[in-house]
């Protein structure tokens, strides 16, 4: 009957938790993205959601346990609209990568938090590091196995080195022009120069395309 009993409170108190850290990882998202992860202090974050550090600390253990929460949060939120939660392959990962760029137009303060993030990485003995280097090796190897399941689906041949280093260009291109539009948002078109892009590289690899412009 005890068990029973803490089984039952601990299920009715689930829900609050979940809101709680969601709360806590939106103020992280925005706290890392203005200062970065030196400068901003769980504090600050404690203070956006009426807590104390302490508290930040029972839920994530640590600084560095908030930040990797904070990135796992960001790629959940990606995909959670999705079918099976997961990127599509073939044709359907550009175009969910070119209406991530469109979503990302309306949302500068997430964008910014990962440009921040993601070039801090670079650093030694960075929280962040072993994130993006799996997270840029995993992607590009999605991106190559769509490019692969586009060339079969038209009975095409494709370039494996080209199609390999259409994967590296599409992300940076995206990464970079996500800086620019940070950076001169009037400017620069995020979702139209990211599908601009990559249309180019996608149909230069499909089509084997040889002829050089410089």
């Amino acid at each position: 009957m005890a068990d029973e009993q803490r089984n039952e409170k601990s299920t009715k108190h689930r829900p609050e938790t979940s809101r709680k850290r969601r709360e806590i990882l939106k103020a992280a998202s925005e706290v890392f993205g203005l200062k970065g992860t030196s400068n901003g202090t769980l504090e600050e974050i404690a203070d956006r959601v009426g807590m104390t550090r302490a508290g930040i600390l029972h839920h994530f253990g640590s600084k560095r346990g908030l930040l990797l929460a904070v990135l796992q949060y960001r790629d959940t939120s990606e995909v959670e609209h999705l079918e099976e939660h997961h990127i599509p392959g073939g044709a359907g990962l550009f175009r969910h990568l070119v209406e991530t760029a469109r979503r990302n137009a309306s949302r500068p303060g997430i964008v910014r938090t990962f440009v921040t993030l993601s070039s801090e990485s670079i650093t030694d003995d960075n929280a962040g590091r072993d994130y993006f280097l799996n997270r840029y090796s995993n992607l590009r190897e999605e991106i190559t196995q769509a490019l692969i399941d586009m060339a079969k689906e038209r009975k095409a041949t494709i370039d494996m080195a080209k199609a390999d280093m259409a994967a590296s260009a599409i992300l940076a291109i995206m990464d970079g022009l996500q800086l620019q539009w940070l950076l001169d948002g009037q400017h620069v078109e995020l979702p139209e120069s990211t599908e601009f892009a990559m249309n180019a590289l996608v149909w230069s690899v499909l089509n084997n395309l040889e002829e050089q412009a410089f």
